[in-house]
């Protein structure tokens, strides 16, 4: 009996910005999914109260933790779409494009952007 073809997996993209901007990030996930694309997302916010973060030490260690596995994320990706209303790109996230740059993914931006952040 022959197998089925399976169908082509829809590319995966991996959302970078500052979790500042929270709402932009859940509608840019919206639009993405829409389109039919995997989202793969910032999972926590780390701006807003919660138990799991609220020790400082252990707030330390978990965005340590959560830094690692979003390079990860990158690493799974087929492309990158960066979240930067006004234009805005903060460090952790200008270290998010540079190492997708390294690895040769595709880099999209929400909004332009302009001098050293114009890199994708």
């Amino acid at each position: 009996m022959q197998q089925p073809h399976a169908p082509e997996r829809p590319a995966v993209v991996v959302l970078c910005g500052s979790t500042t901007y929270w709402d932009e990030l859940a509608e840019a996930a919206l639009y993405e999914t829409a389109a039919g694309r995997i989202v793969v997302a910032p999972g926590c916010n780390m701006k807003v109260p919660h138990p799991l973060w609220a020790d400082p030490q252990q707030a330390h260690r978990l965005k340590q933790v959560l830094g690692t596995l979003h390079l990860r994320k990158i690493d799974m990706a087929d492309e990158i779409l960066v979240v930067n209303p006004d234009g805005y790109i903060g460090d952790s996230t200008r270290n998010e494009i540079d190492y997708a740059l390294s690895l040769g993914k595709p880099i999209r931006y929400t909004h332009p952007v302009s001098g050293r952040d114009d890199r994708g």
